[in-house]
């Protein structure tokens, strides 16, 4: 193992996996550098199915350098429709050409707006929004540029395959890494979202807003950093709206409210709520996020493995209903792995049917028995939460569940410029793998 860059130390990634030295490089240098496209998972209707059963148009949108919120935005916009009625499985990184799927409710294909740089397909018709769990999986082909030493990637793949089980020199083997959150989950530049979570699940809301909209960055341009540090040190929210840079839409929604009412702790709250709703839950999913990172560091600290369970993991099976050759973790179907039953379990795992899990803590969470149990404990002490807190109003409200603590996928090298082919399945960070073979700053990737 190798120490992670500082900056991913605060977002709970503490170690590297692999102990070879960095290919370094430039993730973005152009969208086209990040290519990502879903694998669906989602049943659909013809286009001409009756729209009374089948309300919600779905489109194979691809979008070059889009941010997916802007994206939803501004077909709301075009459309005059809330932008509530846009759903969306998996939310893409905004420097790169995805594509994806969405579905909005109440139109006709006729209707879809035309929009700079975006491609759409009708695929047909749903009887519900596409949701999160509708995503299977993604694919990714990234390329790397101004690459150091682009030959180390070689041997950063051996040790990956060791990692997840396999043999270093095994071409058909799979790479594995910790399924961490990636930095991008917390903020690329400014990674405060999970401080921002914290907070509501300390029931702060005042914190939580002034960590949001205060709180600047020396990564953030000079009038950002100026505007942050005015409303920390005025708390003049008018003021501070004259000073907010019109993209810092979300700071300013919550500054627009604050100018109305700020006389109590219900202010604030509504402050938070002013933003999407999808975002509500990111700031409480970014807690959660943190905390699951750092069980993941504690657990390469003490020497468990990933690829296999230790008497007292929780393990999960996988989807019965993932597309062929994608093992989808279901989080649905979980064994707790007694003395008696490690031996078989390490079969499954093996074989790709199970995965050891840990904890996305929430108010149903129920923690692991042995060592990994008291890890989580460690952990969840250190941060100062624990699973009843996160019983919380509306969208911050989250009953947790368990994710996989492994991802596992096949891994192509094309070199001239370094190019890394591979599928992952949803929730998890094409960045974790990247990270590992380029080991720099996280602004680069």
């Amino acid at each position: 193992m190798r120490e992670s860059h500082p900056l991913e130390h605060e977002v709970g990634i503490s170690y590297y996996v692999s102990s070879s030295a960095g290919t370094g490089g430039r993730l973005r240098s152009q969208p086209e550098d990040f290519r990502v496209r879903e694998l669906e998972q989602f049943d659909v209707q013809p286009a001409d199915a009756d729209p009374g059963a089948y309300p919600h148009l779905l489109l194979r949108v691809t979008l070059r350098n889009w941010d997916t919120n802007d994206f939803a935005r501004a077909v709301s916009n075009r459309l005059g429709i809330s932008r509530e009625r846009v759903s969306w499985a998996g939310t893409k990184d905004k420097r790169a050409v995805t594509t994806q799927l969405f579905s909005i409710d109440g139109i006709e294909p006729d209707d879809v707006p035309d929009l700079p740089a975006v491609t759409c397909e009708v695929v047909g018709r749903a009887g519900r929004p596409i949701l999160f769990g509708d995503l299977a999986g993604n694919e990714f082909v990234v390329t790397i540029r101004e690459t150091d030493h682009p030959q180390r990637a070689v041997e950063t793949r051996s040790q990956l395959r060791q990692f997840a089980g396999g043999e270093p020199e095994d071409e058909d083997a799979p790479v594995g890494v910790p399924n961490y959150f990636g930095h991008q989950r917390f903020g690329s530049v400014r990674p405060v979202t999970h401080e921002v979570g914290l907070a509501i699940v300390r029931e702060d809301w005042e914190g939580a807003v002034m960590t949001y909209v205060g709180n600047p960055s020396e990564r953030e341009p000079e009038e950002t950093r100026r505007a942050r540090g005015f409303v920390e040190k005025t708390r003049d929210w008018q003021a501070a709206l004259d000073r907010f840079p019109r993209h810092l839409r979300y700071e300013r929604s919550m500054l627009h409210r604050l100018t109305e009412d700020d006389s109590s702790e219900t202010a604030f709250r509504e402050a938070l709520e002013t933003v999407p709703s999808n975002l509500q839950q990111l700031f409480v999913n970014a807690a959660q996020s943190y905390v699951f990172n750092r069980i993941l560091s504690k657990r390469l600290e003490r020497g468990l493995p990933f690829d296999r369970p230790v008497e007292g993991d929780v393990v999960c099976f996988t989807d019965r209903d993932a597309p062929p050759g994608l093992s989808v973790p279901d989080t649905d179907r979980l064994q707790r792995v007694t003395k008696r039953r490690v031996e078989n379990v390490t079969r499954h795992c093996t074989r790709g049917r199970a995965f050891v899990t840990a904890p996305l803590v929430g108010t149903e969470t129920t923690l692991s028995d042995g060592e990994p149990g008291d890890i989580e404990r460690t952990v969840l002490d250190e941060v100062g939460v624990d699973p009843g807190a996160f019983d919380l109003p509306g969208e911050f409200h989250s009953e947790g569940t368990r994710r996989a603590v492994l991802v596992r996928t096949t891994l192509d090298v094309g070199r001239e410029p370094l190019r890394l082919s591979f599928s992952l399945v949803r929730g998890s960070y094409a960045t974790v793998i990247l990270r590992e073979f380029t080991k720099t700053d996280p602004e680069a990737l």
